[in-house]
């Protein structure tokens, strides 16, 4: 299965991101999505899986829940906003940990693109950065990875300069 990660875009969706996703059988949006066309313009591409963050709607926080966990092939997913990131991890997100033993765990909210394996928690930490135009981001950054299994593979970053003169 060929999954497309993205978060904080903040009401905009770069156009790169259809030719980016467009191989993905599912796309997981990590909150501060900012508009509802966000989502359904990424759900042209396929199904979404998303989660609100701290900038959005109260319309969003009510159709979209704060985190997310579920299967996808032999691998526990979760899928959260504000997480933290390895060794520093908020208090939601530690509770999860424990109580879920999630294999992947997918933030968003920094703004930096991240991916580390987690040794003491046994699962995979992605944070795919920013694909919007707001905030203190350089690059607008996206993630991509298959899974097969148990096995996950052919992790690719979209990193473009980032371009304030596009309308939002």
């Amino acid at each position: 299965m060929k999954i497309g990660v993205l978060s904080d875009t903040h009401g905009f969706l770069p156009p790169s991101a259809f030719e980016f996703f467009k191989e993905c059988n599912q796309i997981w949006h990590a909150g501060d999505v900012g508009t509802m066309d966000v989502l359904t313009e990424l759900e042209t591409i396929a199904p979404v899986v998303a989660v609100w963050g701290n900038c959005d709607s109260w319309s969003m926080r009510n159709k979209y829940p704060e985190y997310q966990i579920f299967k996808c092939e032999k691998h526990k997913i979760a899928l959260m906003h504000i997480v933290g990131n390895p060794g520093h991890y908020s208090e939601t997100a530690r509770k999860i940990i424990r109580e879920e033993s999630p294999t992947v765990f997918v933030a968003g909210h920094s703004h930096i693109l991240l991916i580390k394996y987690d040794e003491s928690n046994k699962m995979l930490f992605i944070n795919p950065g920013a694909a919007g135009k707001m905030g203190i981001h350089r690059s607008l950054t996206m993630v991509r990875f298959e899974i097969n299994g148990k096995n996950i593979s052919h992790l690719d970053v979209y990193d473009m300069k980032r371009d304030n003169s596009m309308p939002l």
